[in-house]
């Protein structure tokens, strides 16, 4: 096989967070074989994403040729390796890689999840977890359906006040009960201490895991946490390729993979995280998973599948399974079953 031609765009998102995931964010990513068939990923870098591919990736793409997705996508990785290990050009790649599998999937006539496992059932929805700010919306996601709930607790309180947030998390589970499983997300704020002073406060809770309590950078701080604290740690949102979750196994810095198919290396990138946390029974939930490109992979790779619950901001793509009752189904059509309005010109 070989790339044609490749395009890509930055659709609009008013409603998107105003930080570097609108000026950074996400970009659609056309490509079409020499066969005619097209695919569409989804990328990050917004227009400086763009500039990438512009400047390096086209090229790369459009001179190799490739009997597999994963070929392309260890090209593309070898000829980046000098500058382009983690973040920009690897969230622009994910798109580009996520793309070529929609193309080899529709080759197949087979949804990707399909070409990857021949069993799934996808008449069999995936549950859902629902990410809250307050016990209110916990409460009203659980009578709707929803599995579990992520509590997102960045803004109780400020560096942070422990207290607040056990009344929080203790009033959440006196209300949902001891069954349903709910997940803290501290956004990258913490240092080491206030993040195990808040652990300890939750221990009690039964929480599923504490999702990126510093940042991604602080391996040190990860490793400390993930040996000394009582809750399981959970991160890799920002992390890229196999090479930085080999790095997460060899160091013990989390108990919980959550990488994001867009962003750390695309679907062959995420197979191979896979491959990665089965091989060391690491628990794997990616990031926007019931987004269709994780989607795909979770309905493939799970026997315990979880979702993490959409954006509603994200517009301009056509395609996106709609959730009910806080489960999804994969849609039965070829590729990742993704459609997008192209802009003229």
């Amino acid at each position: 096989m070989r790339i044609e031609s490749i395009e890509a765009f930055q659709p609009d998102t008013p409603d998107c967070p105003k930080d570097w995931r609108l000026t950074l964010g996400q970009i659609f990513i056309r490509i079409t074989l020499d066969n005619g068939i097209s695919g569409i990923g989804i990328g990050g870098g917004g227009l400086a994403g763009i500039g990438v591919i512009d400047a390096c990736l086209r090229d790369i793409v459009l001179s190799s040729d490739f009997n597999t997705p994963a070929e392309l996508h260890a090209t593309m990785c070898r000829e980046t390796m000098f500058f382009g290990r983690k973040g920009l050009v690897v969230m622009v790649l994910s798109g580009i890689d996520l793309a070529i599998w929609d193309a080899y999937a529709k080759m197949h006539n087979l949804p990707v999840c399909k070409l990857l496992n021949p069993e799934v059932d996808l008449s069999t929805p995936i549950p859902m977890y629902k990410t809250v700010w307050t016990t209110e919306a916990a409460v009203e996601a659980f009578e709707s359906g929803w599995e579990a709930v992520k509590l997102h607790v960045e803004g109780m309180g400020q560096n942070p006040n422990s207290a607040l947030i056990r009344t929080a998390v203790e009033t959440t589970r006196s209300r949902l009960g001891d069954g349903p499983p709910i997940m803290i997300d501290a956004f990258g704020r913490w240092t080491v201490e206030e993040s195990l002073e808040v652990a300890h406060a939750l221990k009690d809770f039964g929480i599923d895991w504490l999702e990126e309590p510093v940042m991604p950078n602080e391996t040190a701080a990860y490793m400390e946490l993930n040996s000394s604290s009582p809750i399981p740690i959970a991160a890799g949102e920002h992390e890229y390729l196999i090479d930085g979750f080999q790095d997460a196994v060899d160091q013990g810095l989390f108990d919980v993979f959550q990488p994001d198919v867009n962003w750390c290396g695309g679907l062959t990138s995420l197979l191979e995280i896979y491959e990665l946390a089965k091989a060391n029974n690491i628990r794997i939930v990616p990031h926007r998973g019931a987004e269709p490109y994780a989607l795909h992979a979770i309905a493939a790779c799970e026997n315990e599948p979880l979702a993490e619950s959409e954006r509603d901001w994200f517009s301009g793509r056509f395609g996106f399974p709609e959730s009910k009752d806080g489960h999804i189904t994969v849609r039965n059509k070829p590729g990742f079953g993704v459609e997008v309005e192209w802009p003229d010109g």
